[in-house]
């Protein structure tokens, strides 16, 4: 019996997702690279597209004043179980409300980098979301705040992979369609809060479902991000820069998405309503200013504003910021949903 080939073989499928030089360099990268620095390059390639842990939801609204608070689930637009809190805004329950997603591999609360490993293995401070929350509750806004499937108390799915928003943005729509569906929170005012990760997600839910999105007021979207100059970095660091092409293959192995494909770029011209992204502007994980200023550049909002964050090169400093210097996150909203 003659045996068919079909065009979906692993070669092939590979060189269609990287590219047929690139996945040429890697299969001779893969011959010469130290067993060292083989390990070091698998160990971004997971990295890359799995979280290496589940950041706990290790604080309650209340932390911060909020203690009018409930929990909330709904699905995705796949089906994935999300878990989250909604919020009243301490003034009284407004008409205003305000979706806040986060990054990888955070959970809605923030990060534990200070309980020790393995969550100080990416960043040892404790990142604060809920500082945030507290700063809108307390500006009149009422807040339903989730965590990303895979991230959190949320489901899993995509056999643990995580996208940086490939897979996200149907959780951004799920969020949404909740929203819209229910009788209370669909006669709001909706804005979005949406952190790296999530913004990357958010950009692309916009872009595949702009019908659901058309009534949000503006978008928050601070730390959004490309993975090919974030992953390019941290092999730099690692002595290991020259077999990029070696770590895209094992990204694709692993069954997630290359670095060239993380990235909110082909979606970002379906953003057109106000917008704001801060940025560190000496990033040390990605090659900022210049990632930063392209990603900004492509948002097609009329109306948008790239804040710098400076005095340092720790990304996870940002996550901080607006939970200590909240005035231009409530600004923000103040203009355009008051």
């Amino acid at each position: 019996m003659e045996h068919i080939r079909f065009p979906d073989t692993i070669d092939h499928t590979l060189k269609s997702r990287m590219g047929a030089e690139a996945y040429k360099n890697a299969l001779e990268q893969q011959k010469s690279i130290s067993e060292e620095d083989y390990a070091k390059i698998k160990g971004l390639a997971e990295f890359s597209v799995r979280p290496p842990f589940r950041t706990p939801v290790h604080k309650l609204p209340s932390e911060h004043g909020m203690n009018q608070w409930k929990d909330i689930f709904f699905p995705s637009a796949d089906g994935v179980p999300l878990e989250g809190w909604y919020i009243p805004a301490v003034t009284g329950e407004s008409d205003k409300l305000i979706i806040i997603n986060h990054p990888f591999p955070f959970s809605r609360s923030g990060l534990v980098g200070h309980f020790g490993e393995p969550f100080s293995n990416v960043d040892d401070l404790e990142v604060d979301f809920i500082a945030h929350m507290g700063h809108l509750s307390r500006a009149g806004y009422n807040i339903i705040a989730y965590d990303l499937r895979n991230h959190g108390n949320s489901g899993t799915a995509n056999n643990n992979i995580c996208g940086i928003g490939r897979y996200e943005w149907r959780d951004c729509v799920g969020v949404k369609q909740y929203v819209d569906n229910h009788p209370k929170y669909s006669k709001m005012k909706v804005a979005l809060y949406s952190r790296c990760t999530g913004g990357n997600a958010q950009i692309e839910a916009i872009y595949r479902r702009p019908e659901l999105f058309e009534n949000v007021v503006c978008f928050f979207g601070p730390m959004t991000i490309e993975m090919r100059p974030c992953m390019q970095t941290f092999a730099n660091l690692m002595d290991v820069g020259q077999y990029y092409d070696l770590m895209t293959y094992e990204q694709v192995k692993l069954g997630g998405y290359t670095s060239d494909e993380m990235t909110p770029i082909p979606f970002s011209s379906s953003v057109k309503m106000p917008y704001f992204v801060s940025q560190v502007k000496d990033d040390s994980w990605t090659d900022n200013p210049t990632s930063g200023q392209r990603l900004f550049d492509t948002i097609a909002s009329e109306d948008k504003e790239l804040f710098w964050i400076e005095g340092t090169t720790r990304r996870f400093d940002a996550y901080n910021y607006f939970g200590i210097h909240p005035e231009r996150m409530v600004g923000f909203f103040d203009k355009y949903m008051k």
